[in-house]
C-alpha cells in the first residue's frame, strides 16, 4: 500500500478530471496534503474519493455525500452512516420507480395518440407513410 497518490495519478485511476477532483476539495470533501503547489492525496483520500464516485454514480447530490460522510466522521459513526445511506438508496429507488412509472404511462399514452391517428388516416384513405 502506497502513503501518497499525486492528482494525476488518481485522475488516471478513476478517470476524472483534475478539475472534478479540486470541486471535491473546495467542497471539503477531500483534504490533501500540500507541498508547495503539489497535492498529495493519502490512502484515506482515496477512500473518500472512491466512496464520493460512488455516491454520485449512485445519484447522490454533494450535500448527501456530504452529511453521510459527516456522520461517518462524528456519532452515530459508521452505524449511523449505513442508515443514512439505506434510508437515501430507498429514497433513490423510491424516485426512480415512479420515474420508470411515468414513463410506462407516457409511453401508453403515445401508443394510444400513434393508434388514434393511424386509425383517422386509415378512415381517411391517407398512406400512413406519406
Amino acid at each position: 500500500m502506497r502513503d501518497y497518490y499525486t492528482i494525476t495519478e488518481l485522475t488516471r485511476e478513476f478517470d476524472i478530471s483534475t478539475r472534478t477532483i479540486r470541486f471535491y476539495e473546495d467542497e471539503g470533501l477531500i483534504a490533501p496534503i500540500r507541498r508547495g503547489r503539489t497535492r498529495l492525496f493519502r490512502q484515506s483520500d482515496r477512500q473518500l474519493l472512491k466512496m464520493i464516485l460512488r455516491g454520485k454514480r449512485l445519484g447522490f447530490s454533494i450535500a448527501e455525500i456530504r452529511e453521510i460522510m459527516g456522520m461517518y466522521r462524528t456519532p452515530p459513526g459508521e452505524a449511523g452512516q449505513l442508515r443514512a445511506i439505506i434510508r437515501r438508496v430507498n429514497e433513490k429507488r423510491s424516485e426512480l420507480e415512479q420515474k420508470r412509472r411515468d414513463i410506462d404511462d407516457l409511453l401508453s399514452e403515445l401508443d394510444q395518440a400513434e393508434e388514434a391517428c393511424l386509425t383517422r388516416m386509415a378512415e381517411l384513405g391517407i398512406s400512413p407513410s406519406s
